[in-house]
């Protein structure tokens, strides 16, 4: 029987078969978006246990990897996790290609079908925004959706955070989409078309999926460059930023493009959002519009949270709230799980966590957030070294705490001192007894959580559970 949820029906397909690859949220929730919408899903995931959830629900399954598989599908739907081009194809990918039917992601399903005929009715038009970038995509999507929450504008927070896509209801008057989409998502959905569209930033991450550098930041442009939106916020404090933000401009006075920076004040002619010191300032033709102070924002530490809480302020300034508005909603917010979650203080020492920094550049943020810290950190090492976070590191770190399977040849990289622990227990019990008043014990692992955990959230919740033993 066939799960009872709120879901978008997908439009455009009806009567046709669908495949659909891949059969965990993402792929379970295409498949009754489009028999929702008179398509004929037809499944294939690898896990028999995954193709037994979708057989109990309905859902016809049948292995899809030769091309002449597909001579009566329409189009072959994929799951995030599954390759579509490097560091290869998964085969029935490459079946699909051969045999020349389109490929395509549940994020381009959403976009084909969200708008409706019954939107003529609404006195305010429903808008989506969509944000991307390699850090901060779930806080300043989360704080987007917040401040529209605080405000009384109906709003839903989805995609890589929140709800699938095509799980949410049909839009509601004046109601505001934010989605959290990941490079997967953008570098293959067919249909982008987001009303306001923001990139956070971008260091290295995800490489083998996209062939390097070049590739990973084309899959994040595609937001922008197919699916032109109404406004770009863009984070130029590095050059890929700066590049997209001047394709995308028309001149120096478009306002369609929002630039955002917290590595020095922007004094160009456009609209501006800005950070220094703990002062958001909004410049518009060379003069200043708008301010914050976001110092004493609890749920925001640090230059990084800095940076979302520009382009969160950004967008919802082009969605029309005024500056003091914008300004209530976030000293109200309470931050998210696993990124700079203060989970507790003992003795002067405050235990942060942050797991979810995962990569290099994401750790050396949360560890310019804070003085004398007491590092967490390891895992499963990514491409591209430590070098990028020495600085951070050294001016910020007292020692750190290495767990991880590897955990000998981790700390060995590592700028400062090292302790090898292995374990989050070992980690969190050393670091505790160690720790000085006035000192942080922070979770930034600056790595994958593979070797030891399923994902950066049984990480975090590993640390919030040892902290909890402590206090």
């Amino acid at each position: 029987m066939r799960k009872a949820v709120a879901l978008i029906p997908v439009v455009g397909l009806s009567g046709a078969k669908v495949a659909v690859l891949g059969l965990g949220r993402s792929g379970l929730s295409a498949a009754r978006a489009l028999a929702a919408g008179g398509a004929e899903p037809v499944c294939w995931d690898d896990n028999e246990q995954a193709r037994a959830r979708a057989e109990a629900e309905g859902f016809g399954c049948r292995a899809l990897t030769q091309p002449a598989h597909f001579s009566d599908i329409a189009r072959l739907i994929v799951s995030p996790g599954i390759s579509h081009l490097y560091p290869a194809p998964n085969p029935v990918v490459a079946a699909a290609l051969e045999a020349g039917v389109p490929v395509d992601n549940d994020i381009g399903l959403f976009f084909q079908s969200y708008a409706t005929p019954a939107w003529n009715a609404f006195d305010v038009a429903p808008r989506v925004v969509a944000v991307t970038g390699s850090n901060g995509k779930s806080t300043t999507s989360a704080l987007i959706h917040h401040i529209l929450k605080d405000v009384g504008r109906p709003t839903v927070l989805a995609g890589n955070i929140g709800r699938g896509v095509l799980d949410i209801d049909p839009a509601e008057d004046a109601q505001v989409v934010v989605l959290e989409l990941s490079s997967y998502q953008t570098d293959l959905a067919r249909s982008l078309t987001p009303d306001v569209a923001v990139f956070t930033n971008l260091s290295e991450d995800h490489l083998d999926r996209h062939a390097g550098m070049g590739g990973y930041f084309a899959a994040k442009r595609r937001l922008f460059s197919e699916g032109g939106p109404d406004r770009a916020v863009i984070g130029v404090d590095e050059a890929e930023g700066r590049y997209l933000a001047g394709q995308l401009a028309e001149g120096p006075t478009d306002d369609r493009v929002i630039r955002v920076s917290v590595a020095g004040k922007l004094t160009g002619a456009g609209w501006n959002v800005f950070a220094r010191k703990g002062f958001l300032s909004e410049t518009r033709k060379g003069k200043q519009v708008g301010s914050v102070d976001l110092r004493g924002i609890v749920g925001l530490p640090g230059v990084h949270n800095h940076q979302n809480a520009c382009a969160a302020y950004a967008v919802c300034r082009s969605l029309g709230l005024a500056p003091k508005v914008i300004e209530r909603a976030l000293h109200s917010f309470g931050g998210l799980p696993h990124r700079s979650q203060l989970v507790g203080e003992k003795d002067g020492v405050r235990f942060v966590n942050d797991s979810k920094a995962t990569n290099v550049d994401a750790a050396a943020k949360a560890l310019s957030a804070f003085d004398a810290i007491r590092w967490v950190c390891g895992g499963l090492e990514k491409e591209g070294g430590f070098e990028a976070l020495r600085q951070a590191a050294e001016a910020h770190v007292v020692k750190a705490y290495v767990i991880g399977r590897e955990a000998s040849a981790f700390a060995m990289k590592l700028p400062v001192e090292a302790s090898v622990c292995t374990t989050m227990q070992a980690a969190v019990q050393q670091a505790a007894s160690e720790a000085q008043p006035g000192e942080v014990v922070l979770l930034a692992p600056a790595a994958a959580s593979f070797d030891q955990y399923d994902n950066f959230e049984q990480r975090g919740d590993d640390f919030v559970a040892e902290v909890a033993k402590y206090l």
